[in-house]
């Protein structure tokens, strides 16, 4: 029987013109071939990593970015302004190539924000890093404890970043990370005390390098260090710290600043143009010192800004203005099972005025929209309507009852 002639499926080099040959199971492919398909892989490979990265660097000026975050954040002007300046410097400072003899050396502005819950800090942070299409890692400063206690350790941050950049190293280190509720690790008192504040002070010290910039061994997967696990050395030089927080009190803090300032006839005019409602305008970092933070925490945090409280007209806007409105958001379910639904202003307005009759804030409106709209989204995919009309009677006859009483326990 004739020995079967081998080639190449691919080229058709017979067996004798090739140095390798490898069999599949109905084929075979030689060595020239698998040369050039790798160098076809690696080059489609090397364009999809080159577009996502020149995509992650895209970087727009100040102005751009306010006009995006307009489009999803409304009001917090001031706030927006000096975010872009801060992103901007921040990235031009990555994107600017080393030249020989240039010593000066930029360093990083982390950024701290002060406003009450539901003004949308940790939505402007998001906003950002969609923007920029860099990793965001949302981080709860009241988890992490001081290394070596129960909780979680300040490296955690990391490894979440790491993971929203799909453990994507160099990625990861141009990246956002957002310290929500910074407020709830200021120091208890300044008193001293036999007994660690390993929840509040001890957490500042353990965020002062990170924020600074170092190299940190980071657990990949989380959790407690341990001798025998594998790191990933991550350098936090490059990547950009906003932290947010309520700071409930600090009111108090920076009106006796104010009045303490305020002595003779030419302070009583200065104190006539002070706006009452919204002492947060006038924040400076001895407040959040007098509030607990540690000196040097504040100085690794150098841009201070401030979220306004939301007032009538802005929460108006905010069911219906922006991109991600929560009347468009609801629009969008009910437009699923075929619905159409109109929203009469009347009852917008009624929506707004208890949102600040009991102080709920942004987050406060889509939970009234969910009380007003749940018993229609439960019964109208099943009865055949095709339009719901909400004015303000419905609106009133949902919320009525045992529900605001509840709302107005929770303010």
């Amino acid at each position: 029987m004739a020995k079967e002639a081998l080639f190449c499926s691919f080229c058709g080099r017979k067996k004798a013109e090739t140095q390798l040959l490898i069999a599949g199971i109905e084929a075979h492919i030689c060595d020239r071939c698998i040369e050039q398909a790798h160098g076809i892989v690696a080059e489609e490979i090397g364009h999809d990593t080159q577009a996502k990265s020149g995509a992650a660097l895209e970087l727009k000026k100040p102005q751009e970015i306010k006009e995006f975050l307009d489009q999803y954040v409304i009001g917090q002007h001031k706030t927006k302004k000096v975010l872009s300046v801060a992103v901007y410097n921040h990235y031009k400072r990555l994107l600017q190539p080393r030249k020989k003899g240039d010593d000066v050396e930029i360093q990083k502005s982390n950024i701290i924000m002060v406003g009450q819950t539901g003004t949308g800090k940790t939505l402007v942070a998001k906003t950002i890093a969609r923007m920029l299409q860099v990793p965001l890692a949302i981080v709860d400063a009241t988890v992490l404890t001081e290394a070596g206690y129960v909780g979680e350790d300040v490296e955690s941050i990391l490894t979440r970043l790491l993971q929203a950049a799909d453990y994507d190293l160099e990625n990861a280190e141009r990246g956002i990370v957002f310290i929500d509720e910074i407020d709830k690790i200021a120091r208890k008192s300044d008193n001293p005390s036999i007994t660690r504040d390993v929840s509040g002070e001890g957490v500042q010290q353990g965020l002062l390098k990170l924020l600074e910039g170092t190299k940190v061994n980071v657990p990949p997967k989380g959790g407690r260090k341990h001798p025998d696990q594998k790191f990933i050395e991550v350098n936090t030089e490059n990547i950009l710290f906003i932290a947010g927080g309520a700071f409930d009190g600090i009111e108090k803090k920076i009106a006796q600043r104010l009045n303490m300032q305020a002595v003779g006839y030419s302070a009583s005019k200065q104190e006539a143009q002070i706006d009452h409602q919204n002492l947060l305008q006038y924040v400076l970092p001895k407040d959040l010192k007098d509030f607990g933070l540690i000196p040097e925490i504040i100085g690794r945090l150098p841009v201070l800004t401030h979220m306004d409280p939301l007032d009538k007209a802005t929460l108006r806007s905010i069911l219906t203005e922006p991109k991600n409105a929560i009347i468009k958001q609801y629009q969008k379910l009910f437009e699923m099972d075929g619905i159409v639904l109109t929203v009469d202003e009347d009852a917008l307005d009624f929506m707004v005025e208890k949102a600040l009759e009991y102080q709920l804030g942004a987050r406060g409106l889509r939970s009234l929209c969910e009380s007003i709209f749940t018993d229609a989204m439960f019964e109208m995919p099943s009865n055949g309507q095709t339009e719901l009309r909400v004015d303000k009677a419905y609106a009133a006859k949902q919320l009525s009852g045992l529900l605001l009483d509840q709302l107005k326990a929770a303010s």
